[in-house]
């Protein structure tokens, strides 16, 4: 009998190309998880995804799929979500895809609260393209761009995403992978912009380079390094300088662009009949 993940699974795609150690299994099997607890019908959910190590999961996976350009993935979406609005609409990206050539669909998709759910892995490198540091690597990180170490600051993607108007803003490790099936039921259940951020490890592209050793030592790091938003309400700024903050981070209001966008045409409809 095949397990839960495996019957959402295109089984002719694989094996797989991600490297041994590579998180990017565990945000898959959290997606196909949280679908199966949402109860959806597995012909009205799509999933979107741009150019990237992650972004390859959206071939692997037996829904409606959309296997996009560059940067391009939210753009996409957004034509999806308008023309069906119906549909239960996820949106996968890597790091340098979602908040670098993808940073303003990124922005203007937060500020519209447009109904998507976005999931963006951040294993803090450009892994598939040459090793290139992205907006999310830390500073001080070595990458094929970076040799002497990144010097640039890091953004904080769930500040960015609330700042740009975002109403759901979670964050976690994969591994915390159950609280990452959590965290992705509500963030589909938010009838607006969600963002769910999931730290993964990318061993050979960037553990390597910056000595963190292989998949499971990284996982291990994600461990010890990440806090619940509880832990962190009782520790100050000198103690959360290295942590991750994981969880719920925000919840908000607003009015959903689908929604709008729907009253209009039937206004417009109605002005004709």
């Amino acid at each position: 009998m095949l397990s839960q993940v495996e019957s959402h699974l295109r089984s002719d795609r694989f094996p797989h190309i991600w490297c041994p150690g590579c998180g990017n299994g565990i945000v898959l099997a959290a997606l196909v998880r949280a679908i199966e607890e949402l109860g959806l019908n597995p012909d009205k959910t799509v999933v979107v995804s741009g150019i990237g190590c992650s972004s390859r999961a959206a071939g692997y996976l037996d829904f409606n799929t959309l296997h996009t350009t560059h940067g391009r993935a939210l753009a996409f979406a957004t034509g999806i979500k308008l023309a069906r609005p119906e549909l239960d609409v996820f949106v996968l990206m890597g790091d340098g895809d979602a908040t670098a050539i993808g940073g303003n669909h990124f922005i203007h998709a937060a500020r519209r609260n447009i109904d998507l759910t976005a999931i963006i892995f951040n294993n803090s490198i450009y892994g598939m393209t040459g090793g290139q540091y992205s907006p999310l690597t830390p500073p001080g990180k070595r990458a094929t761009t970076a040799p002497y170490g990144n010097i640039e600051r890091n953004f904080d993607i769930a500040e960015l995403a609330k700042g740009a108007g975002a109403t759901y803003v979670a964050r976690t490790t994969t591994y915390h992978a159950t609280m990452l099936e959590k965290l992705i039921v509500a963030g589909a259940r938010n009838k607006g912009f969600s963002v769910i951020e999931a730290i993964t490890a990318c061993p050979v592209g960037y553990g390597r380079r910056n000595k963190m050793g292989n998949g499971l030592q990284m996982l291990l790091w994600q461990k010890e390094h990440a806090v619940t938003v509880k832990q962190a309400e009782k520790m100050n700024p000198e103690e959360l300088q290295d942590k991750i903050i994981i969880g719920e981070l925000y919840r908000g209001e607003a009015p959903e662009y689908t929604a709008m966008y729907e009253e209009i045409i039937a206004r417009v409809k109605s002005k004709n009949q």
